[in-house]
């Protein structure tokens, strides 16, 4: 496969704590996006589910125990430098703990969506975000 055909499929997870959203800033030293602010993401590995690489992500960028609806509340298309890539996004909730950050991010902090917007530089995650932010049945806010 040439690197003009790859495609990469990937997960987000805005996951909510009393009306915030956590939002992560990537580490300087990522390949991808650095410096920037976005919830938590990362690839789908091969042979694993949407949702399963959902559950994953958010154990190793946060550390949180978080309640993620298994129904995505978004999907979009995007590039992660020239790949093409899609991206599902998922709404999780999170009670009581503290952040534990991976090395992939060097700050983080809880937003109103309204705040996430201003400090995401995606379009299509932050309007996923907004999305996610209206409680779904099923999952509490």
């Amino acid at each position: 496969m040439s690197d003009s055909a790859r495609f990469v499929a990937a997960v987000a997870v805005a996951v909510f704590r009393r009306g915030r959203v956590l939002a992560m800033r990537r580490s300087p030293r990522k390949d991808a996006g650095a410096g920037a602010w976005e919830t938590l993401s990362g690839r789908v590995l091969p042979g694993e589910q949407p949702l399963q690489a959902a559950l994953r992500e958010t154990r190793e960028e946060c550390g949180l125990e978080v309640v993620i609806d298994p129904r995505p509340v978004a999907s979009y298309q995007a590039k992660r430098n020239r790949d093409d890539m899609i991206v599902v996004v998922y709404r999780g909730v999170s009670g009581a703990g503290d952040v534990v950050p991976s090395d992939e991010h060097d700050a983080f902090a809880w937003m109103t969506p309204d705040e996430f917007a201003r400090a995401c530089r995606f379009p299509q995650l932050v309007e996923a975000v907004r999305l996610a932010g209206e409680t779904p049945p099923g999952v509490p806010a």
